[in-house]
């Protein structure tokens, strides 16, 4: 009997050993998939959040930042005055004030048909200097009244198939009433330029001359209303809410924000979505905890035992094993978040990178419009995630820990020789 003790005792010391190998691997693999969900959230949002940004700037080249329309129309001298009553503070934040002339209509080309928005413009506004810096095709100062000239966006054109001299039929929500009948009002007009900025505004906006526009929606020489532009458009809204009653109470201000909401609500539904999906990392991190704890409180039995009988209550025992667990969960959140925003950083470098040395383009600038993939580290959304890793990883450690402090040291000890 004696002479098999060492045997015995070397092989419960490799099987023990083979069991900590074990489990030390399982909280190994525990961190590094805690910290890919992490990194990958942080990356993606971060990415997201350039999209956002390069989009908003994009539609803010071309947008009006803030529109009022009045009813009825105004005359010149009374955007003067109002041009005066804006500006004249000083510090508003408004840039200008431009008059607006627009309306949706039916654009065709054989039986090709595409509905727009299509909008006056004048050389001399600021808009038309903007409009210049994302022209495909064409000139701005090609619009002269009485040519009955468009630009059209890219993606427009494209719809039509159409190009610059090409002609092509505006109808208008009226009706004209001649001897024959009751007819839409239509106009045949020269294709003169097309412009893309690489967002929504190149399916659905056109422009054509301010006085061509006004003949067309049969204004005389008044418009519709007026644009604003900011010198910060993020701070749109708060001024409309200090400053629009007090100016004009009784017309309706909207912004740019209100104008494109049904596209930004998509983009946040859109991050909102990727995100629960990507947290599925995540959750695959913490059911990883889960079994390591489970098997280090199955190996840690008998140690579990000897320090209850030396005074440890239940408290004390499940307390170590949620420390543990936090140490592997908080291990792996801060080493995903310090790579995540690392990588996210240097994201357009990394895939600029790729590129060169692949030979090929993982993002076409002819189809994406890009030449850098865009980022942007939001804090708020990087303290989200390390904030919601970390509590799944502590919640992750409860029932372990709460199996380990039910061990009873007459239980544990009972088979132990």
């Amino acid at each position: 009997m004696l002479k098999n003790l060492p045997f015995f005792i070397g092989y419960r010391y490799t099987r023990s050993k083979r069991r900590e190998g074990f489990v030390s691997f399982i909280s190994g693999f525990s961190v590094a998939a805690m910290a890919l969900g992490v990194m990958a959230l942080i990356v993606v949002l971060s990415v997201m959040n350039g999209f956002d940004k390069e989009i908003k700037q994009r539609l803010l080249r071309i947008i009006p930042h803030a529109t009022v329309v009045g009813h009825p129309s105004f005359t010149s001298d009374q955007l003067a005055e109002i041009r005066q009553q804006v500006i004249a503070g000083g510090d508003t934040g408004v840039t200008a004030v431009v008059p607006m002339v627009q309306g949706f209509v039916m654009l065709s080309e054989d039986v090709n048909q595409v509905g727009v928005n299509l909008q006056g413009l004048d050389e001399a506004w600021p808009t038309a200097e903007l409009l210049k810096e994302n022209m495909l095709s064409g000139y701005v100062e090609q619009l002269a009244p009485g040519d009955f000239s468009i630009i059209l966006g890219s993606q427009i054109a494209r719809k039509l198939n159409v190009f610059i001299g090409d002609k092509i039929q505006v109808t208008l929500p009226m009706i004209s009433v001649t001897p024959a009948g009751i007819f839409p009002r239509t106009k045949r007009v020269t294709v003169s330029g097309i412009f893309e900025v690489g967002a929504q505004v190149d399916a659905s906006v056109a422009f054509m001359h301010q006085k061509d526009m006004q003949k067309l929606m049969r204004l005389g020489d008044n418009y519709q209303g007026f644009q604003l532009q900011f010198e910060d458009p993020y701070k749109v809204d708060s001024w409309l809410k200090s400053n629009a009653t007090s100016i004009l109470p009784n017309h309706q201000w909207r912004s740019w924000s209100n104008t494109m909401s049904s596209l930004f609500q998509a983009m946040r539904m859109e991050k909102l979505v990727v995100s629960l999906l990507l947290s599925v990392i995540i959750a695959v991190a913490a059911f990883n905890i889960i079994a390591s704890l489970v098997l280090m409180v199955a190996d840690k039995r008998k140690d579990i035992a000897v320090i209850r009988t030396m005074g440890a209550n239940s408290s004390l025992i499940a307390k170590i094993f949620i420390v543990q667990g936090m140490t592997v969960g908080a291990v792996g959140v801060l080493s995903g978040a310090l790579l995540g925003c690392f990588i996210a950083y240097f994201i357009g470098d990394i895939v600029g990178l790729i590129e060169s040395l692949l030979g090929v383009y993982l993002f076409d600038p002819s189809i994406y419009l890009i030449n850098t993939l865009p980022s942007r580290i939001v804090f708020s959304d990087v303290a989200a995630v390390v904030g919601i890793a970390l509590t799944v990883s502590f919640l992750a450690t409860l029932y372990p820990a709460w199996r380990a402090g039910k061990i009873l040291p007459a239980e544990a000890l009972r088979y132990d020789h």
